[in-house]
């Protein structure tokens, strides 16, 4: 069932997932804000009074600090440790899966970017194209690379690459742009498209080809990303169980009260879907990824 259950290995990868998990948090917080990820150094939201090296220690420092900043004593978010120990929890568990394999480091990265872009998402709305495009980017070139090192032929994997990007992505273009020409075609209204006193886009606009009711091109864009590590038969499966997984939480929201046709982030449903297919302890990637 597992590649392996070394624990020297698990424990290195929950580790490495802790301090990947500081990081997405940084990304969380930083991106949809328009902040560089890079300076300045970790600070107080609330005060700005900048984080010593001890007190950003991933977990323990949340733990020790009693989720209060240290110089204004505001509250810090739970969803600090709570990312750290989510993806250091995923990064232990794929590296069980997989083992000591080339592509244990590409399925880390990947679950990492699905994690932020899940919370942002979930959040905003939005998914960055830093890490939808630059995983993209990241996955046709670093993919074939390590899954050649494997023992896999570089063309073969080369092209599942290519495949499960353009499958995935177009498969989901494909489903946003026929839901939207169908809303068009039966005169339909969303709170959150076309939007308040403006007409659907015509074939000669770029929003009438990305710009969907329902469904965001980031989207699009992200399941592309997931295509390219996983292969044609993998995006499949991801935008399969990816969409079960979003109609539970379109029900969940509408169970809140948040009513039927309020919109919602796709990510976290995506991020779902890619990470059951990555992280299957029984053999499927073998299958998915020929």
């Amino acid at each position: 069932m597992f590649a392996t259950l070394d624990p020297a290995l698990l424990g290195l990868a929950f580790v490495l997932g802790l301090v990947a998990g500081s990081f997405v948090n940084v990304v969380v917080h930083r991106v949809p804000r328009g902040e560089s990820i890079v300076a300045p150094p970790s600070h107080c939201p609330a005060c700005g009074r900048a984080i010593r090296p001890w007190e950003n220690v991933p977990v323990l420092s949340y733990l020790w600090l009693r989720g209060r900043c240290a110089g204004c004593a505001g509250r810090i978010s739970p969803r600090y440790p709570l990312l750290e120990l989510g993806v250091g929890g995923i990064f232990a568990w794929l590296a069980a899966v997989h083992g000591p394999v080339a592509m244990l480091p590409l399925w880390m990265a990947l679950a990492a970017a699905l994690v932020a872009a899940a919370v942002i998402d979930f959040e905003h709305h939005w998914i960055p194209d830093a890490i939808s495009l630059g995983g993209l980017g990241f996955g046709l070139v670093a993919v074939p690379l390590a899954r050649a090192l494997d023992g896999a032929a570089y063309p073969e994997a080369l092209r599942s690459a290519l495949l499960g990007a353009l499958l995935g992505g177009g498969a989901l273009w494909a489903v946003g742009f026929a839901h939207a020409r169908l809303s068009t075609g039966l005169g339909r209204r969303f709170a959150h498209w076309p939007g308040e006193g403006e007409a659907p886009p015509r074939p000669g606009s770029l929003d009438y080809w990305t710009w969907f009711p329902g469904l965001g091109f980031g989207d699009v864009k992200l399941v592309a990303m997931v295509g390219s590590f996983v292969g044609p038969a993998g995006v499949m499966a991801t935008v399969a169980i990816g969409a079960a997984a979003g109609l539970l939480l379109g029900l969940a929201f509408a169970l809140a009260g948040r009513g039927w046709s309020s919109p919602f982030g796709f990510a976290p449903a995506i991020a779902v879907g890619a990470l059951a297919v990555i992280g299957s302890p029984v053999p499927v990637l073998p299958l998915l990824l020929p």
